[in-house]
């Protein structure tokens, strides 16, 4: 008998529809025809046991009691899911042949495999499982699957980097948040002071974000703007702006912004009716290729900004459309390629989009399936590639949310069909008594695939039309402006520009070397924790929405002001991340990562022992889950919560 292990009963279901029938359900299980039964895990089963799990002293929150770290890890079944454990269990005892069906990711990849091993199948059951990868819960795709299964040893990588990562974030969020917790506690506050390795950091970036806001003093600021005619009694053609040369260095900011409103103003009575000379016109011809199919980061992005919803909202709305309509492919996807034998697939594509959103029609009988973008690129998929529609036509009513993230990922796929956005730009370079003024244009020759972005977001004319020019030709400087402006505080953050910082954090590192290790795609969290990590910071009141802007509360600030300045900064967790996404390629290992993590904690202990704290405020009231019947410290709450 063939098991195979879900990550969730919904992918369960899906397999089972393509496997021979008549079908027995169980309970917990389906047996197909064949024999081969298909079980399912209800996401995590097991949990990171608690500390005191290791020494009952180790209820009670004491300094002296840390760094804890487990010598013999240990995992726990989780109360709410333990009969499905049984009933796995029974079923690897009696299966001739395991197949791994978690989900096409780090922590899918975990979620399988730590159950095996719990449960004790027997080595020669572990060296012939295999790994089916499902990004498509559609039949077809499901079945194509299982033509393309791959020993289940060739993951083993991809589960070290994920246990790694659970028991770092275990480590290091256990020993942390008691730390200091204690200390917040000695100087007059309550409550849990929770400090996860990715949390802390992002919390970091907003607390950081609003003290520039609020810490910013506008500035005024000025611009000299020529007006240039053909010839002295002609209309003005075009506008110049005045680019100051090096000597009024003195008078800028670090911006090249002129802070003096008299050299502005001498410089526009300077060249005001003067001749003016042409010195340069350069006109670049340039191309843009259509941006790649989302990942879920980018699409949570584009949500964000299209619809103002929020990271959490969005990853629930692909996982409607993914479990239950089964209308896009797998979504806590960080890739945004696709195999090259997707390709051909275009067409069965196009159809279901027509007959799933009309809006789109126009779209899909304007793509040309002759174009094959750089999007298809089997050497840059492994384990699953970027979130795209199946071939499904939903026969039902979609709408609201669903509808929306369906459109965005539609038009995401459409795009890939469409020849590249070509345009010109074109610099003028004029000189008036001396000064030099440039003058810029974008002129569109073809829109390509913008044609299917929204008006407001296409290029679809022209505006600020420069006239023929060339070089040597002679001008007249007119009426000159003078445009007084004020420097603008950096913006708050919203869902869209936080999850930017978090993809995009080696943008956030001080450290130069770190800079250079880390990719664009490192990043704080993985594609399936950014949202949950942005929710958990509400939940614990450390952020708040003020209207679509995210801001830190008073107990936010209150905790990033007393940690050390390294804890919420994103260097060490960007690094964190490198070295795990090495691991899951081979190129790492789990002693090397863990080891200085366990020499770190030393330190950090030691440094929270010796730090003195100023008196805590208490902004916020004490939540009544703070505290559980028989604790002996009101900051005992479940360990899994300090994690992250």
């Amino acid at each position: 008998m063939r098991l195979i292990i879900a990550e969730k009963p919904s992918l369960g279901r899906a397999i089972a529809a393509v496997l021979p029938k008549p079908h027995r359900k169980g309970d917990g299980y389906i047996q197909a025809a064949n024999g081969d039964v298909v079980s399912w895990c209800i996401g995590h089963l097991l949990e990171q046991a608690e500390p005191d799990a290791y020494d009952p002293a180790f209820k009670k929150w004491q300094l002296d009691h840390l760094p804890i770290i487990p010598d013999q890890w240990q995992l726990k079944p989780k109360p709410k899911t333990r009969k499905q454990l049984t009933v796995l269990r029974k079923l690897i005892k009696e299966a001739d042949q395991l197949i791994h069906a978690g989900d096409p990711d780090r922590e899918g990849q975990l979620l399988v495999d730590e159950v095996v091993d719990y449960l004790k199948a027997s080595q020669a059951k572990r060296r012939s499982a295999q790994r089916l990868l499902i990004s498509d819960l559609n039949p077809d795709a499901v079945k194509r699957a299982f033509t393309q299964m791959r020993p289940n040893s060739e993951f083993v990588p991809l589960s070290v980097s994920a246990l790694a990562r659970s028991r770092a974030d275990w480590l290091y969020g256990i020993n942390q948040t008691r730390a200091w917790t204690i200390k917040g506690q000695q100087a007059g506050g309550r409550g849990v002071l929770s400090v996860g390795r990715v949390q802390t950091p992002v919390l970091g970036l907003v607390v950081r974000r609003d003290n520039d806001i609020e810490a910013f003093v506008s500035k005024p600021f000025y611009e000299v703007r020529a007006a240039l005619h053909e010839g002295s009694e002609s209309p003005i053609a075009f506008m110049a702006k005045w680019k100051p040369s090096d000597a009024c260095t003195p008078h800028q900011d670090e911006d090249g912004r002129v802070l003096n409103p008299k050299l502005a103003n001498t410089v526009a009575q300077r060249i005001r009716h003067q001749p003016a000379l042409v010195t340069e016109v350069q006109r670049k011809e340039k191309s843009q290729r259509a941006p790649l199919p989302y990942n879920l980061s980018a699409l949570q992005i584009d949500a964000s900004k299209a619809f103002g919803l929020s990271a959490q909202q969005v990853l629930d709305t692909c996982q409607n459309l993914y479990e239950k309509y089964q209308l896009i492919t797998y979504p806590r996807s960080d890739c945004r390629y696709l195999p090259n034998e997707h390709f051909t697939e275009a067409m069965d594509i196009f159809s279901a989009i027509s007959a799933n959103d009309s809006t789109l029609n126009d779209g899909v009988e304007n793509a040309d399936c002759s174009i094959k973008s750089s999007a298809f690129n089997s050497k840059k998929v492994d384990a699953h590639h970027a979130i795209i529609p199946t071939q499904k036509k939903y026969s039902g009513e979609f709408s609201g949310l669903d509808k929306k993230i369906y459109s965005l990922i539609s038009r995401q796929y459409l795009i890939q069909f469409y020849p590249v956005f070509k345009y010109a730009d074109t610099q003028v370079n004029v000189e008036i008594s001396g000064g030099e003024f440039i003058a810029r244009e974008r002129e569109v020759l073809d829109q390509g695939w913008k044609i299917l972005l929204p008006k407001s977001k296409n290029e679809a004319s022209n505006t600020h039309q420069l006239p023929p020019l060339e070089k040597g030709q002679s001008l007249w400087s007119g009426e000159p402006t003078v445009d007084h402006k004020q420097t603008e505080p950096p913006a708050h953050y919203t869902d869209a520009t936080l999850l930017s910082a978090m993809t995009g954090i080696a943008r956030h590192v001080k450290d130069t070397e770190l800079k250079k290790v880390l990719k664009e795609t490192d990043g704080l969290g993985t594609e399936a924790t950014r949202a949950g990590i942005i929710e958990l910071l509400f939940r614990r009141q450390f952020l708040q929405r003020r209207g679509k802007t995210i801001q830190a509360t008073e107990t936010g600030r209150q905790l990033v002001s007393v940690l050390p300045d390294f804890c919420s900064q994103p260097d060490m967790t960007a690094l964190w991340e490198s070295q795990l996404n090495n691991i899951s390629e081979g190129k790492g290992n789990y002693q090397g990562f863990m080891a200085p993590l366990t020499q770190q904690l030393e330190d950090l202990m030691k440094a929270a022992r010796a730090a003195q704290l100023p008196a805590m405020k208490n902004s916020t009231p004490e939540r009544k889950t703070s505290r559980r019947r028989g604790a002996k410290n009101p900051t005992q709450r479940r360990t899994k919560r300090t994690q992250k």
